[in-house]
């Protein structure tokens, strides 16, 4: 049951040798070493570029969203209140990820400390969750807006936009304590080495010397919690938006009322997708080298903090107008 890898956005499967039997067990080691991709460490300083280059985009792309709707009275609206949430869950699942990573990339700093290691995991898979949280409170917004666009403002109040929030933060916050939990009671084998380039969970808690099959039942059970049960209220709700679409009466209320989806849509195809991708080849890409297993986790990481602003940038006319009326400003 070791193997089986089952994390919030997608199970890992790393192969890693266990020690034998004769190695010294210790409880909580002071530190753990991050490898950064095993086999690419010539490539480190080649892979900070573009790794760089997505978390500066996602910094610079979130802030401007969350700027541009604090200073536009008209965006302050359910929709918008939803962005700001994930443009602040995308910041802070970056962060939780990027800086150690170029710190490994650049300075060879791999070492990090063992609860700093068990905070990283945590934040990693909590502000998964969240997202996951945040899309499916979106798909609701859209699903009020257009099936009864007459109650939007009375459905999704100030509070009950607030009280959506804070289920989601505390969801996530609580369905992932236990991750850390178990990982800090379990006693340690002699090496503290982590093939990864974070502390990913399944790769952490492989280095016990225990039975670890609770972390992987309970994984698996979130896994299937979290994300079966937020595809299947995303797909709820757009089953009854196309509902209500395909009732409209001209082909171009129609294409309008659905461009209404187009951003959302497009950041959950982002979210889910690499998921499902990563997914499939940890099942069956058993061929696959390690550091491309290792390259694509931190892709679906770090990709949709990087697309969410631009998709919603570029698409969502308000803001595209607010930002351009912005540049011209500053440019006057």
């Amino acid at each position: 049951m070791q193997k089986i890898s089952v994390c919030l956005r997608v199970g890992h499967l790393l192969p890693y040798s266990m020690p034998d039997s004769n190695t010294t067990d210790f409880t909580n080691p002071s530190t753990f070493l991050l490898l950064g991709i095993p086999g690419l460490e010539a490539a480190h300083v080649w892979l900070s570029i573009p790794f760089c280059t997505m978390y500066t985009i996602a910094v610079l792309g979130n802030f401007t969203i969350l700027f541009i709707v604090k200073r536009e009275p008209s965006l302050h609206g359910p929709m918008y209140y939803f962005l700001c949430m994930l443009a602040v869950t995308d910041l802070v699942l970056s962060t939780s990820i990027l800086p150690k990573t170029l710190s490994i990339f650049w300075f060879n700093a791999r070492e990090i400390d063992f609860n700093a290691c068990l905070t990283q995991l945590y934040f990693i898979f909590c502000f998964s969750g969240m997202e996951s949280g945040i899309f499916v409170a979106m798909a609701f917004d859209r699903y009020v807006a257009i099936c009864h666009p007459l109650r939007h403002s009375t459905i999704l109040t100030n509070p009950v936009v607030a009280k959506i929030g804070l289920a989601v933060v505390l969801r996530g916050g609580m369905l992932i304590l236990p991750y850390p939990l178990l990982a800090r009671q379990w006693p340690y084998c002699k090496t503290n080495i982590i093939p990864h380039s974070y502390c990913e969970h399944i790769a952490v808690v492989k280095l016990a010397c225990a039975d670890i099959r609770i972390s992987s039942y309970y994984s698996l059970s979130v896994a299937f919690f979290v994300i079966g049960l937020d595809m299947f209220f995303i797909i709820m709700s757009y089953t009854q938006i196309l509902r209500a679409i395909f009732s409209l009466p001209t082909k171009d209320a129609r294409l309008k009322t659905f461009g209404t989806c187009g951003s959302h849509l497009c950041v959950i195809l982002a979210f889910y997708i690499p998921t499902l991708f990563s997914s499939l080849m940890h099942r069956f890409g058993h061929n696959v080298p390690q550091h491309l297993h290792i390259l694509i986790a931190n892709m679906y990481l770090l990709a949709p903090p990087m697309l969410n602003p631009i998709i919603y940038g570029v698409r969502t006319k308000q803001i595209r107008d607010r930002l351009l009326r912005l540049i011209t400003h500053n440019r006057a």
